[in-house]
């Protein structure tokens, strides 16, 4: 006997394949407005500057703009398209397709964390100021931890301080590998609040302009070999004695590891599926070579099986990675970044080390074209090595999986 579906059930079904229509088409769109718009930039970029391109890349936002696809990550209430974590990662992977696409888009890092931040944290007065000028795209910002002189590995080990006098906090520190400060508006900048608390009670997030007295961009650190400018940059920074009112902390004080964590879990996600979407990139380039580079008369590269072999490997590898971070989204989205934790943490080093070996292929293959900048491979591979590094290296994340794992059979480690 045939049962009855139920009604509840069926609306459920049609509402899921709505659902899943809509976001086909959001892909579909943020693809063409990649290859339309800012993949014919790449050139200009690579082989010039950021700053240079800048013109071009406004136009190219004002055009995400009217397609309807301007800072898919953010919530409508804040001025965006308000996409799920899971949604927006396929978002994320299309457009790392591109070097220049996400910040097309309005959700590039560090100012999408910033963002979040901002809505979950901020008070009404730092969104007024802050917040609605990030979402229209008007001003940018950064994020400054690290610190030269102590190991990133250990994020509670710090030296900048923020210390109270009247209504201000008076800040002092040096800071490194602030991304994208050349040209922000201003800095989220972790700091020492209360020197005597619990090792991850004792910092706090505090928002200083970048003209503020005391703020000094030091240099554009040299990225092996590319100093790069405007947003495409990392910069050495010191604050020194840089006054700003107490109102400018994020959240509680001492709760800037709190923020971090959960900066952290959404944003690891975006950067994994953005390297998804390189290495997709990175396979069409090497398809494209195989198929029309001739390595003697009528035979091309593609016909030797070393190089299908690569291809294939490459094909599996980073469609595989692509399970596992979507995988890691939903569980973000249903249970929480703390309760996701051992899989952000799994992502992050797996599909690190996907990249590398993608891009490295890539490279292998197209020879001494893939070693310049008329290809984006060779500005990819300089700058995101670094993906074994940033958010924590490969040996942390490591970690922290495998004591998960041994933890289910009796073994403590500490």
């Amino acid at each position: 006997m045939t049962g009855v579906i139920p009604a509840d059930l069926i609306r459920e079904q049609i509402k899921a394949q709505m659902a899943a229509g809509a976001q086909q088409d959001m892909i579909g769109k943020v693809n063409a407005f990649v290859d339309e718009r800012c993949i014919p930039l790449e050139p200009k970029f690579l082989q010039g500057s950021f700053k240079a391109l800048k013109p071009e890349l406004d136009k190219a936002r004002a055009e995400a703009k009217k397609r309807g696809i301007w800072a898919p990550w953010i919530p409508r209430a804040h001025g965006g398209l308000g996409l799920s974590l899971p949604e927006y990662a396929k978002v994320s992977a299309a457009l790392g397709r591109s070097p220049i696409a996400h910040y097309a888009l309005n959700c590039q890092a560090p100012d999408v964390g910033n963002m979040e931040l901002l809505m979950s944290h901020g008070s009404e007065d730092q969104r007024a100021r802050w917040l609605a000028p990030l979402v229209a795209g008007s001003i940018r910002s950064c994020f400054s931890m690290t610190e030269p002189e102590f190991a990133g590995s250990n994020p509670v080990f710090m030296e900048t301080k923020a210390v109270r006098d009247g209504a201000d906090y008076v800040i002092s520190g040096h800071k490194w590998f602030t991304s994208a400060a050349d040209g922000s508006a201003f800095a989220i900048v972790m700091a020492v609040t209360n020197p005597d608390g619990k090792p991850h009670e004792r910092a706090s997030q505090i928002i200083v302009p970048m003209d503020a007295k005391g703020v000094k961009l030091v240099r554009n650190i040299q990225i092996m070999g590319d100093v790069g400018d405007d947003y495409a940059s990392h910069a050495e920074m010191r604050y020194d004695k840089v006054r700003v009112p107490i109102t400018n902390r994020l959240g509680a004080e001492g709760a800037g590891f709190t923020l971090a964590q959960e900066r952290l879990g959404p944003g690891r996600i975006h950067h994994c599926m953005r390297w998804i979407g390189i290495c997709d990139r990175a396979i069409d380039l090497m398809c494209k070579q195989a198929a029309s580079r001739m390595i003697a008369p009528g035979v091309p590269l593609g016909s030797k099986q070393a190089v299908q072999h690569m291809i294939a490997e490459c094909r599996a590898e980073t469609d595989a990675a692509r399970l596992f971070v979507l995988d890691a989204a939903q569980q973000i989205e249903a249970k929480g970044a703390h309760e996701a934790r051992v899989a952000v943490s799994a992502i992050k080093f797996h599909t690190a080390g996907v990249l590398q070996r993608v891009l490295d292929k890539a490279l292998q293959l197209h020879g001494a074209l893939g070693m310049t900048d008329d290809i984006p491979l060779a500005y990819w591979y300089r700058h995101e090595r670094g993906a074994r590094i940033y958010d924590g290296p490969d040996e942390v994340h490591k970690t922290v999986v495998a004591r998960q794992l041994l933890k289910g059979y009796g073994l403590k480690v500490e």
